[in-house]
Order: C-alpha cells, then sequence, then structure tokens
C-alpha cells in the first residue's frame, strides 16, 4: 500500500440507487474494500456525506432558511455513517467507531482527534459524521479538517463516475480532458469544481494531499491505495 493513514471523503451518492436512499449492493461491496483494507493494515477514517438523503438546494426550494437546512444536511451524514457502521459490523468487523461533531448521545461518540488517532491506530475504522458541527461549512472542508487532525497521510475524494478532475463535465463534454496532476493554486485558480474554495485553501496551507478517483470502479478503494488506478493528484 502507498499510504499508512489515509482519510477518505465518501459521499452519500455512492450508497444509493435511482429510486432509494440505499442501495444493499454499493453498501456491502464498499464495506468489504473498507474491511479488507483495514485488515492488510491500514489506518482508515471516513467523512461521509448525506447527499442521498439531502441537499442544499432544498433549502431553497421548500423556502428552509440555510442554517436550518445545513443541521439537516448534518442529520442526513449521521443516517450514512450508521448504516455504513451496521454493515460492517454485521460482517464480522466490530472495530467500527462513529463520531460526532453533534451531540447524539447513545448512537455516537463525542469528537475527539486524540482518541481518533489511537483508535486509528488500533486497527478501528474510525467515521466522522455530521460535518463540521456548523452550518456553511461543507463535508469538502470537514475532509479536510479531520485528515489534519488525524495526520492522515492523503485524504481520498471519491467521486461517482468520474475518473479525477476534468477541465469540464465529463458527462456533458465527451472530450473533457483529465488532469493527473494539479496544485492547490491550480484548484482555486481555474475554479475547479472538486471541492470548494476554502477548502482548496485551507488544503493549501496544511500540504494535504488529495487523490480523486472514481468510487464506481471496480474495487476502487483498493486499487487508489495501491496506486493502480486512474486518478487526478492534488498537491504542491
Amino acid at each position: 500500500m502507498k499510504y499508512q493513514r489515509v482519510l477518505l471523503k465518501l459521499s452519500g451518492e455512492a450508497l444509493k440507487d435511482q429510486d432509494n436512499i440505499y442501495d444493499g449492493q454499493k453498501l456491502n461491496q464498499t464495506a468489504d474494500q473498507l474491511i479488507s483494507m483495514v485488515k492488510d493494515g491500514l489506518q482508515l477514517g471516513i467523512v461521509v456525506g448525506g447527499g442521498n438523503i439531502w441537499r442544499g438546494k432544498l433549502s431553497d426550494e421548500l423556502g428552509i432558511e440555510q442554517i436550518s437546512g445545513d443541521y439537516m444536511g448534518m442529520m442526513a451524514t449521521v443516517m450514512n455513517a450508521l448504516a455504513l457502521q451496521a454493515v460492517i459490523n454485521q460482517k464480522g468487523y466490530a472495530k467500527v467507531v462513529v463520531y460526532s461533531a453533534l451531540k447524539i448521545e447513545n448512537l455516537t461518540k463525542d469528537y475527539n482527534f486524540y482518541e481518533a488517532r489511537d483508535l486509528l491506530a488500533q486497527g478501528y475504522i474510525v467515521i466522522f459524521a455530521s460535518g463540521t458541527g456548523y452550518a456553511y461549512f461543507t463535508t469538502d472542508t470537514t475532509a479536510i479538517i479531520r485528515g489534519i487532525e488525524v495526520k492522515a497521510d492523503v485524504i481520498l475524494m471519491a467521486k461517482n463516475g468520474v475518473s479525477g478532475v476534468y477541465d469540464s463535465d465529463p458527462k456533458q463534454n465527451p472530450e473533457a480532458k483529465l488532469f493527473t496532476k494539479l496544485s492547490y493554486d491550480d484548484i482555486i485558480a481555474k475554479n475547479l469544481h472538486v471541492m470548494d474554495q476554502s477548502a482548496a485553501l485551507m488544503a493549501k496551507q496544511a500540504k494535504m494531499k488529495i487523490v480523486v478517483f472514481d468510487m464506481q470502479q471496480p474495487d476502487s478503494l483498493t486499487k487508489i491505495i495501491q496506486g493502480s488506478l486512474t486518478s487526478t493528484i492534488i498537491e504542491e
């Protein structure tokens, strides 16, 4: 494996199908890969999104204040974290913990980055839910913050159906060019839609390496850890 400790940014869309908020096959395949990598010695933290349940644009459509909508999105990430934890547990891997930036007694642990580092070193899969715990921050920003706090070697940013960062939308433009390497300044200057600008600035300041890859490829997580999957690497 190319890395020892990674922070995986997993979107909620990676867990759904067209009609349901969860796809059992995707959940099981993702859990199988996560368990396999950790058993091979990888230290793995996960920031999970909530887009399969709630997206920010729904706030505008429903006339809901953004702050309220953002907290609804945070709660959606808790549901996804618990679903992922349950499937991993059902497969016989008990060393999984869910931290929440919002206090949710009986279901999650209050986040403590010192404790999270220790659990990662002990072979736990550590799932971070509720984003930063504050409105106006995306799970992209959360991933960078958590990656810095737990001293991850790299942020793995999973996308759905695209192999990395392109100069235009590859789903709309078949001639779109894939960037295999970018700097943080490229992301900011070209306004590339791989993460929000605040997350890119934070990653630049921390010199945090980011790898963007396609979650839908077979055995994508295993291959990206081995360095054998097409991707975009973002670093100085």
